[in-house]
């Protein structure tokens, strides 16, 4: 956006017209200052994060329901949700930032055959038939409120968007949580919440593991990166630059050219 916009003062100026873009001291005038700021607020910060091989989640979520516990089932739900979804660690985790806007029970949408299959009703076992699932949109940062954004099944056993919402309905509903209860939360004895430091402590764990063989480190990942991870998932899957923006709800290009330069210095990034 900043480029943009500085093209556009520059080639005014060749023109012999004012520059709108500066004010006569030369800075930039008070609006373009707090629109600029406003959607780097809005962006992921690109130089924090680092995409994670598909492989790697693939593995980490496969261990996780091995263990087969509602806190470990409800982490490879949450990993899965945040990769395939594009997600902000607030979307799919507790956090303390009070504007974050959790994904909730009610906000899932089901469907098998191009009917929709009432979630919140429907025997559970009807649940296991859905061949796509939506989010709907509600209060999410750059989302349009009421707008659903949907994904069909991976094929792969344990890293699958759809499964892992079929996975948290039952779950939610077995125990009779409300329908605003977050997806992330789940029920031992008491009701408990995935937090966005334990999801970036299970993958550090599995980075710590395995992160040798595609040149990670610990501290180079976090939730954030789950992000990051789908978008380079689809950048390598030469899917349009500007639906990944869609997706990932992106006012600028910053995390896309980021990601540009990581696949053309990383090629097993691509190749993973």
């Amino acid at each position: 956006m900043g480029d943009a916009l500085r093209a556009i003062g520059q080639t005014l100026s060749n023109l012999g017209y004012a520059n709108p873009r500066l004010q006569p001291s030369g800075k930039l005038t008070f609006r373009l200052q707090r629109l600029l700021s406003y959607y780097n607020k809005q962006d992921l910060p690109p130089d924090r994060v680092k995409p994670i091989p598909i492989q790697l989640l693939q593995t980490t979520c496969n261990t996780l329901r091995l263990a087969s516990h509602p806190r470990s089932d409800t982490l490879a739900d949450m990993l899965t949700l945040g990769f395939f979804f594009l997600l902000r660690p607030g979307e799919y985790a507790h956090t303390t930032n009070p504007e974050s806007a959790p994904f909730r029970l009610v906000d899932v949408h089901l469907h098998r055959d191009n009917i929709r299959i009432n979630h919140l009703l429907a025997p559970l076992h009807i649940l296991s038939t859905a061949m796509f699932v939506c989010l709907e949109f509600t209060t999410q940062k750059n989302g349009v409120r009421g707008e659903l954004i949907g994904m069909g099944r991976s094929g792969h056993p344990s890293f699958c968007p759809v499964q892992a919402c079929i996975n948290r309905i039952t779950h939610l509903r077995q125990h009779s949580a409300l329908p605003y209860t977050p997806l992330y939360s789940y029920f031992v004895t008491n009701w408990f919440g995935v937090s966005t430091t334990t999801l970036t402590t299970e993958l550090r764990l599995a980075v710590t593991a395995l992160g040798a063989e595609v040149g990670l480190t610990p501290t180079d990942v976090s939730i954030r990166s789950l992000c990051a991870s789908g978008a380079m998932a689809l950048l390598c899957a030469q899917v349009d630059p500007n639906q990944i923006r869609l997706l990932g709800r992106w006012r600028s290009d910053k995390m896309l050219r980021l990601l540009y330069i990581l696949a053309s210095c990383n090629k097993s990034l691509c190749n993973n």
